[in-house]
């Protein structure tokens, strides 16, 4: 074990590079697609829309980006590289066969309907099961290994590692549910009456990249150490009070924002949680820029 690459520019980190650069041709592939359904229109939801390989293209890129930052400051593994660029093909493999399937015309998930269909959704899940193992890794090392980040900074990316691996291991579920629907002659991508099991799933994704940008704008809004501690802090438990009512309510069979009194209450605590540290960031950034110039004095009055 080696220690990490002490360049700033951690796009640089031979381990973080290919994660880095295919994940920013994900988002662009993203993108690419959501010109093409601005352009060609169509529904949104369903099982075969342009919705998924946008939705798949963006949220993967900056998943891949992501854990290439976080990859770059740990010590290094002799099996690094190679990790790191698996990570990277079975990501990118996984978003070209959801691609692939829109363009065929057929649904990417819950499709079983032809021989290929199936095999194509099965290696999808593999490809996704490899990814979360390395995700899981990655995390563990995170918490077992001295991490040279600021506090606020390290605990924003502990946090955002965290809430991604649920954020795979509800994904497995999802999978299994609808498998388990299919059989029963059931709509897949539901629970119960009207649950949307994807929505805790999506939930705190990117939990890994909004609380590190939380705490990166709170040191640049220069705020003191404590004050950005306690910031990140606070978002990063709203961020499980999200995760919280995603999944009771999908559990009790409601749709996304259909909750009860109780999960409603705590929606409206997690969204405060959120909001009112990103609003304080944004103040102090406002007064940090936008604040009156103070001219230097002339040099006889300097004297």
């Amino acid at each position: 074990m080696s220690p990490p690459s002490k360049t700033s520019r951690w796009w640089r980190d031979d381990r973080a590079w290919p994660l880095a650069a295919w994940g920013g041709l994900l988002v662009l592939s993203g993108v690419f697609h959501l010109a093409i359904w601005g352009i060609t229109g169509g529904p949104w939801e369903g099982p075969v829309t342009w919705r998924k390989p946008i939705l798949f293209g963006i949220s993967g890129g900056l998943t891949s980006l992501s854990m290439g930052w976080a990859w770059s400051h740990l010590s290094r593994w002799r099996s690094d590289r190679l990790l790191a660029r698996s990570a990277t093909l079975a990501l990118v493999v996984e978003v070209a066969l959801i691609d692939l399937q829109c363009w065929r015309g057929v649904a990417s998930h819950f499709n079983r309907s032809t021989r290929l269909d199936s095999l194509l959704y099965d290696a999808m899940g593999m490809l996704i099961l490899w990814v979360t193992a390395v995700i899981v890794m990655v995390t563990v090392r995170f918490f077992r290994q001295p991490v040279a980040m600021p506090a606020d900074l390290l605990l924003a990316a502990r946090a955002g590692l965290i809430y991604l691996v649920f954020s795979c291991l509800l994904g497995m579920w999802v999978g299994i549910n609808g498998d388990i629907r299919m059989q029963q002659g059931l709509a897949p991508e539901q629970f119960g009456r009207a649950g949307v099991p994807k929505f805790p799933h999506g939930a705190v994704i990117h939990a890994l990249q909004w609380l590190p940008l939380l705490a990166w704008l709170a040191a640049r809004a220069r705020f003191s150490s404590a004050t950005r501690l306690r910031l990140v802090s606070i978002a990063g438990r709203a961020t499980g009070l999200l995760l919280i009512y995603a999944l009771g309510v999908t559990l009790l069979g409601r749709p996304r924002f259909d909750p009860p009194a109780g999960l409603a209450a705590l929606l409206l605590v997690a969204i405060a949680g959120l909001v009112i540290p990103a609003g304080i960031v944004a103040l102090g950034l406002i007064r940090r820029f936008s604040g009156p110039a103070i001219d230097p004095p002339p040099p006889s009055q300097a004297a």
